[in-house]
């Protein structure tokens, strides 16, 4: 059994306001509460008006979210190319954009295939990946390695167990107050809890 939660209008009225691309517009609410879905809208309102994929750039958190929006937006692209004219009519009203004219309906219905077939596609993509992108490009201006990688979680995990490594012997070689502190740290604490700390 399934149902479907029918948003209050005053909500699905802001929504229609904050995915116009008129306007400029900062979202900011709880997890889950429709941001992702906002800017989705706001994507398709922007390729709805004739805006190139290609000049579309959106940018989120996380991996999860931009793979969210991407889907969100190719799902309902998707979508269109298979509705009658009263439901694709219907759906870009529930977009929050106008009506749109029978010219308007056809473009829509190609708008699933511009996209994919846009060079570069249209990008979402996190803030780290977006800034990672940057440097890649203005190395010299950022003052980084012109060919740099980032480190992925394996890599900065075998990376700080060296350094942990490297710290314990040669705080267990030292005969001062680094090599006290390790002892009574080792005397005082399980393996589980020096690990923690």
């Amino acid at each position: 059994m399934s149902f479907t939660l029918e948003l209050p209008a005053p909500v699905r009225s802001q929504q229609a306001k904050a995915s116009n691309p008129d306007v400029s517009v900062w979202v900011s609410a709880n997890a889950g509460s429709g941001k992702t879905h906002v800017l989705a809208q706001r994507v398709l309102r922007l390729l709805l008006a004739g805006v190139a994929p290609a000049k579309i750039l959106c940018l989120t958190f996380t991996k999860a979210a931009a793979a969210n929006m991407a889907e969100k937006i190719f799902a309902a692209l998707s979508q269109w190319t298979e509705l009658d004219d009263a439901a694709l009519r219907q759906a870009i009203l529930d977009i929050g954009a106008g009506a749109p004219s029978s010219e308007a309906l056809v473009f829509a219905r190609r708008l699933f295939a511009r996209t994919v077939e846009t060079p570069g596609g249209l990008k979402v993509h996190t803030i780290h990946g977006f800034c990672e992108r940057l440097l890649h490009l203005f190395p010299f201006e950022a003052n980084v390695p012109a060919r740099f990688e980032v480190m992925d979680e394996i890599g900065e995990e075998e990376l700080l167990s060296q350094a942990r490594r490297q710290a314990l012997s040669e705080a267990r070689r030292d005969h001062g107050d680094l090599g006290g502190a390790l002892q009574r740290l080792c005397a005082g604490t399980s393996l589980e809890e020096f690990d923690a700390l």
